[in-house]
């Protein structure tokens, strides 16, 4: 294509609009439980087809890329992959009817079972366009959620996810046969019901959406009990006055892997998109002896579907809280300033909903070893405050942890007391919640000198040494 943006204004080029472009490098079927579309995505053979409505041409292919690493990672082998460059996409088949049919040979010849689309698409174009190249459609959204589904592991967050799927299916539940005959309603099936009895019944989808909706009830109350195990966990933390530092970022950055370099941790790492989805928690030292947790949460992504935002809301609230932000980017990615952007508009959702400001946030660029040379000074100016690391080698995490006592200001207090020995209970608070420097026995009590959480401190005011 000669022109790599798309103009503004005015008609797309005739030669883009008329073709479906094939991106470069990018080389799941049906499984009915009912008889009405409840049905478990097997991804195997798939060609994704995208709509480029704005930006670059770079841009559009990197979201294509991102698609294909999100198919591989639930399971899938992509086969091919196509763009359809459109002002916007078409409302009845994405890409429009006579693309459709091109999209159709393409299914043909690389014998796909599955399209995967680059955008979330509404029920009647799911459908529309599913008629049309015959074989299973899914879109972006349909997914993530299948990855989120396979890579969940604790209670919570498989109830989380499975919440998530049923807020999208519920909508684009689809009868076939004679599942979508009506069913005679109270006395009208048989002959003498008379006028107004012959009413129709409920249908077997109207059926599957009454038990979908049961069961998004019970998924909610479920979730609702777990939020309190977690508040308590966190509430413990927080009246600790233990230092709070959440692990943010786009999706496969590293995040974990500098939770295990930061801590010592034995957290999952893994080269895949949404390796973690349950908060992982982890104790850390700064060099000044202070303690503080780190904690993993789960990655983001462009579009990130609106089901999943609202699913792990309790997951994400520990992002809320926290009193520093680590965004960690992945500075070997092609656009890593777009992830960053991705990664905000999630944060600003978050944070609005617990109407709270947003903690400081310490950029940390990752994967400096694997990083072009020239990208890295790019970025070097682009981000001036950030902190560029390698959790693989360990290159820059001397510089980080520093930076990060820095930025988390101490909320301990120095003290010098005498508890008298009926008080046992200061004593083991002290030795539980502080840093003790040193002990010794006298006749009016434990004399101790540490440093303890402000809550602590106000306790011991009155066996303060004088002139301390």
């Amino acid at each position: 294509m000669s022109d790599p943006q798309i103009p503004s204004t005015g008609e797309l080029a005739l030669e883009d609009r008329s073709a479906l472009r094939r991106v470069a490098g990018l080389s799941t079927e049906l499984a009915d439980i009912t008889e009405v579309e409840y049905r478990q995505l097997r991804l195997e053979r798939v060609v994704l087809v995208g709509v480029w409505t704005d930006g670059s041409a770079a841009d559009a292919d990197n979201s294509m890329a991102e698609l294909a690493a999100l198919a591989e990672t639930a399971g899938s082998e992509v086969l091919d992959g196509l763009i359809q460059r459109r002002d916007k996409p078409d409302p009845s088949t994405y890409i429009g009817s006579g693309k459709t049919i091109e999209l159709r040979e393409t299914v043909l010849a690389t014998g796909a079972d599955t399209v995967i689309c680059d955008g979330e698409l509404s029920p009647a174009q799911l459908t529309a366009l599913e008629k049309a190249v015959k074989v299973k459609v899914i879109d972006r959204t349909a997914l993530i959620l299948d990855i989120f589904a396979q890579h969940a592991t604790s209670a919570e967050g498989k109830a989380q996810v499975a919440l998530a799927q049923m807020q999208y299916m519920l909508p684009r539940l689809r009868g076939w046969g004679e599942s979508m005959s009506r069913q005679a309603g109270g006395r009208a099936g048989g002959a003498g019901g008379g006028v107004g009895t012959r009413g129709p019944g409920e249908t077997k989808i109207e059926t599957d959406r009454r038990r979908i909706r049961e069961r998004m009830a019970k998924l909610r109350r479920e979730i609702k009990e777990m939020k309190k195990v977690r508040d308590t966990q966190r509430s413990r933390r927080l009246g600790s006055d233990v230092p709070s530092v959440a692990i943010v970022g786009y999706t496969n950055a590293g995040k974990s892997s500098l939770l295990n370099a930061l801590t010592g941790a034995g957290v999952l790492v893994e080269n895949a998109l949404f390796a973690t989805l349950d908060p992982t928690t982890r104790r850390g030292t700064f060099d000044d002896g202070r303690d503080f947790v780190l904690t993993d949460t789960v990655g983001f992504v462009r579009h990130l579907p609106t089901q999943l935002v609202e699913a792990f809301r309790s997951t994400l609230e520990e992002v809320a809280d926290a009193d520093l932000l680590v965004h960690v980017v992945d500075g070997a990615d092609a656009n890593p300033l777009a992830q960053i952007n991705a990664v905000r508009q999630v944060l600003r959702e978050v944070i609005a909903e617990h109407d709270g400001e947003s903690a400081p946030e310490l950029l940390v660029v990752n994967k400096i070893d694997a990083a072009d040379e020239l990208a890295l000074a790019q970025l070097r100016s682009a981000l001036p405050g950030a902190v560029f690391v390698s959790a693989h080698t360990g290159e820059g995490l001397d510089e980080l942890r520093a930076q990060l006592a820095r930025l988390v200001a101490p909320t301990d207090a120095a003290v010098d007391v005498v508890i008298p020995y009926d008080r046992g209970d200061l004593v083991a608070r002290v030795h539980a919640d502080g840093r003790v420097h040193s002990t010794e026995h006298t006749e009016a009590g434990t004399r101790i000198t540490a440093r303890v959480p402000q809550a602590l401190a106000a306790s011991l005011r009155e066996f303060v040494v004088n002139g301390r």
